[in-house]
């Protein structure tokens, strides 16, 4: 919307000015006759018909460019699109986006005056960089999770693993002081301590299971995260094109006017016109 008002006042401004011209070189005597405004007023309706006309093409050529870029990034990913026709003369949705644009035209212009100082305009990273910083921060929250999971597994482990030092140090104690009247405890705390052995095996399993899988997330983390750089990189690469062109196609259809047959036709009226009343003037002095 930003883009076809800006082409909307460029043709504005352009019909303004073949009405000052007129202003400027025609309406040049106090009186004039039926034929002189018959004539004034030829001159500037096939002016402002080529501007008008030509205004109306462009939209039309440019919509078709547009949904043609829509259609293709359709087609990559074997959507089926359907239009309907009828609701471009829905009224109500035609007042609803006319009003949308003067709220956001009025939003911008608040902003303007706002700012006291003169700044460059900042590119427009709304929408796709949003959604990547969205994703970036979620998946460091994930990384976070994990490593925080996995220091508690390792707290855990190293626990274990110092008390299964310690019933091992115990068993040799019991080893050496006690005789075989104690050997039926010993059993016991012999069997305690195979139990605990088993408990640690396979709590050190469950903690290299968690390491693996936290480094599978890592690696497939930070592959995503390039993968969005490299996305954030290219968005605004091609949002840089964009404005470029935009650029380009003001500065072209400027050139196009100066260029076009309505305005030749209108310096070349002028000039007879200007050679008519020279030679009227001329016949009036004599």
């Amino acid at each position: 919307m930003r883009f076809a008002r800006s082409k909307r006042l460029l043709r504005l401004k352009t019909i303004d000015s073949c009405f000052q011209d007129l202003k400027d070189s025609r309406l040049v005597e106090e009186t004039f006759t039926m034929d002189e405004v018959g004539d004034i007023l030829e001159g500037l309706r096939v002016v402002v018909r080529g501007e008008v006309e030509t205004e109306l093409i462009n939209t039309a050529h440019t919509n078709v460019l547009l949904l043609r870029q829509l259609f293709s990034q359709a087609e990559k990913f074997y959507l089926r699109l359907q239009t309907d026709i009828s609701e471009l003369e829905n009224r109500e949705l035609l007042e609803q986006v006319a009003e949308f644009e003067k709220t956001d035209f009025k939003t911008n212009s608040k902003i303007n005056q706002e700012s006291s100082k003169p700044k460059l305009a900042p590119l427009n990273e709304g929408g796709v960089s949003e959604l990547l910083n969205k994703e970036i921060s979620r998946l460091e929250e994930e990384n976070e999770k994990l490593r925080a999971r996995l220091r508690t597994l390792e707290s855990q482990a190293m626990s274990a693993l110092d008390e299964k030092s310690k019933a091992e140090r115990a068993l040799k104690e019991l080893q050496k002081n006690q005789g075989d009247q104690q050997a039926c405890h010993l059993a016991t705390c012999l069997f305690q301590s195979i139990l605990r052995a088993q408990e640690i095996s396979s709590l050190e399993e469950t903690v290299a299971t968690m390491q693996a899988d936290f480094e599978k997330s890592l690696s497939a983390n930070a592959a995503s995260q390039k993968e969005l750089q490299e996305s954030l990189v290219s968005a605004k690469h091609e949002l840089l094109r964009v404005q470029e062109q935009l650029s380009l196609a003001e500065k072209e259809l400027e050139k196009k006017f100066q260029q076009t047959a309505a305005y030749r036709n209108m310096k070349e009226i002028l000039g007879k016109k200007n050679d008519q009343i020279k030679e009227l003037r001329k016949r009036l002095q004599r």
